[in-house]
């Protein structure tokens, strides 16, 4: 079995020689963590289409900006912030379509997750979804993409703080909002669950 060091160097050396300017080197390390990248673009933009471009917007960004990437954190770090930047960008660019986007009411879902509803259970998990996914729409662009770092993608504070430009209390205080905001919108649902 290969050593500590070995790995290491076999995890580093794409990083070293796409820094180097080798084209190569820099589509191992896409291939590498596009897919992290792409299942945190999808929450974020809850669009397959809106992911992808938000994949080549991210490593677009990166290949620009490897010179300067001083190594101080892990590579997937580094990407994650600049997807995360990439999501609020985009996220905002879209607010005003989704500020046309009305929340469900209490009776409308009520009325879906009643008693009487056959098969109850596949009908409440699939409002749970639908009333979730709307309300992370409701939440602002900042707000959005620190709850889903923090609870989806399980990115501690600081490094929620670094990937969205602003200090941990920061941060902590968006997720705090968003929580906040995601408790009253699905309130109702957790009376119907009772």
């Amino acid at each position: 079995p290969p050593s500590k060091e070995q790995e290491w160097k076999e995890a580093t050396q794409p990083l070293s020689r796409a820094r180097a300017g080798d084209r190569e080197a820099f589509r191992v390390l896409v291939e590498r963590h596009s897919r992290n990248v792409f299942r945190l673009a999808f929450r974020m933009t809850r669009s397959e289409e809106d992911a992808e471009d938000m994949v080549q917007e991210t490593f677009l960004k990166a290949y620009r900006n490897l010179p300067r990437f001083a190594g101080r954190s892990e590579f997937s770090t580094w990407i994650h912030s600049i997807a995360a930047h990439c999501a609020v960008d985009q996220l905002r660019r879209r607010a005003p379509r989704q500020a046309r986007t009305q929340p469900l009411d209490a009776d409308t879902l009520d009325a879906a997750v009643s008693p009487d509803a056959s098969p109850e259970r596949a009908v409440y998990g699939s409002e749970v979804g639908r009333r979730v996914a709307r309300s992370l729409e409701r939440l602002s662009a900042m707000e959005r993409t620190a709850f889903v770092l923090r609870h989806f993608e399980g990115r501690t504070i600081a490094e929620i703080g670094k990937a969205l430009g602003v200090r941990s209390g920061a941060a902590k205080n968006c997720i705090f909002r968003a929580v906040a905001k995601l408790r009253e919108d699905l309130a109702p649902i957790a009376r119907a669950a009772r």
